[in-house]
């Protein structure tokens, strides 16, 4: 994980590098449909850690599209103070019985040798600690994947832990 400081963050260019990054399998058949809200504000946080947020959430989605699809791609603002990044792919969905397990450690839907059932842990933990939420709506042709990042940083509780959750059950 970062050891550097938080900075001030331009969600877009983080979300414009990953897609340079893996425009290698995008560039097979899969369409990317950008939807970036204007003026939104920078946000106080690692930027390295995000954009391995992002490279997993998009590269979970190219594999699950089989690499044909649309993959949208969206930011905007919330009333609450929040950016919002919203990742969404055509594929099949996740199945229901893998909703709710998606983000535990070692869990995969992949086939042997494919994945480590890490990628997705490791996004939770790393907007959990940058104060945010993530959660996953996904039906057979959907899925999207919501981070909700507070634009001020994390806001640490008396324990000294960010305030942050996970949702997958889509509410």
């Amino acid at each position: 994980m970062d050891k550097t400081a938080m900075r001030e963050v331009d969600v877009r260019e983080g979300l414009e590098s990953t897609l340079t990054i893996l425009a290698h399998k995008l560039k097979k058949g899969v369409a990317v449909e950008r939807e970036y809200a204007e003026g939104l504000p920078r946000i106080c946080a690692y930027g390295g850690e995000l954009n391995q947020v992002w490279t997993n959430i998009v590269d979970n989605a190219v594999d699950a599209m089989h690499g044909q699809g649309k993959l949208k791609v969206k930011t905007s603002r919330d009333e609450g103070g929040h950016v919002l990044v919203e990742i969404a792919d055509d594929g099949p969905g996740i199945p229901r019985e893998a909703k709710n397990r998606i983000f535990e450690p070692f869990f995969t839907t992949k086939g042997v040798g494919e994945g480590t059932g890490l990628g997705l842990d490791i996004v939770r933990r790393i907007v959990a600690g940058h104060g945010g939420e993530i959660r996953v709506d996904s039906t057979p042709g959907e899925t999207v994947f919501k981070v909700r990042l507070p634009i001020d940083g994390p806001r640490r509780g008396p324990d000294g832990e960010a305030n942050g959750g996970v949702n997958g059950d889509g509410g």
